[in-house]
């Protein structure tokens, strides 16, 4: 995992009980298939989106960001696995400790302002993502719209962040899965975060497990960064201006946390 500039890299205490229990992080901002083939108001507008059709006094149910990619290290730092770095980005940020093993997936658990998340880095392998989605989701009771997938994709340019709704898998082994296992509901968030495409005769199985340059990972963690604003937008203030601030070329790239506030 790579250390982000200005963001803090000690984690909270682990958290080890298999019952949703969420401890407030510490921040510096912001009070086996084939794996190659594959602040902070309370009343915000995501916060009433959270709580939507809870009953009177019902417990606020967390946020489910989930990484996509292949675990062990011989996939680390590769293209495929930019969905497990998003996640390592966010938690170093937000003092959250992925370290706990639930549900085939590294989980973990914490808070962001006020709002309970969850992140979360399946470790079935790429293909078989959802079987691990599928039971994060039906376990802990979670609404779709509070659950994000972030993953790889080739159609967009290197580096590039796109945020919707909802939508299909685009080809996406992993999206597939996760889709098959969520009872092909595609009513589910996601944030595509580009790869680019092979030039010359490389194939693309090739491509997504090749590992970033020196000058592209540099640029990437630019990305996270802007991916992590997005975040804390999302669960302050909305989705539809997250997707706004993500969707909207960027004048400039920010260059450390302290930057990065919320207007």
């Amino acid at each position: 995992m790579r250390l982000l500039s200005g963001v803090p890299a000690s984690a909270s205490s682990r958290l080890t009980s298999p019952r949703i229990s969420f401890a407030r992080s510490s921040r510096r901002s912001m009070g086996a298939n084939d794996p190659t083939t594959g602040t902070a108001s309370s009343s915000s507008s995501s916060s009433a989106t959270a709580s939507a059709g809870a009953g009177a006094g019902a417990a606020q149910k967390p946020w489910l960001f989930v990484g996509l990619g292949n675990p062990g290290r011989m996939y680390k730092g590769t293209r495929h696995n930019v969905g497990f770095e998003m996640i390592d980005a966010i938690a170093e940020a937000e003092g959250i400790s992925v370290s706990t093993k639930q549900f085939k997936s590294m989980v973990g658990k914490g808070l962001i302002g006020d709002v309970p998340v969850m992140l979360a880095k399946p470790q079935t392998f790429m293909n078989a993502s959802g079987e691990s989605v599928g039971q994060l989701v039906s376990y802990f009771k979670i609404p779709l719209n509070q659950v994000v997938l972030i993953y790889d994709d080739l159609d967009l340019p290197f580096a590039k962040l796109r945020l919707l709704p909802k939508g299909g898998h685009g080809g996406h082994n992993g999206m597939r899965s996760v889709i098959h296992h969520l009872k092909q509901s595609r009513d589910f968030p996601r944030l595509r975060v580009g790869i680019g495409r092979p030039t010359g005769m490389m194939g693309a199985i090739g491509f997504v497990l090749r590992a970033f340059s020196k000058e592209e990972q540099e640029e990437l963690d630019s990305t996270f960064l802007r991916g992590l604003q997005a975040v804390r937008i999302m669960l302050l203030e909305g989705f539809n201006k997250s997707a706004t601030f993500v969707n909207t070329p960027a004048p400039r790239p920010p260059e450390n946390v302290e930057e990065m506030k919320i207007t």
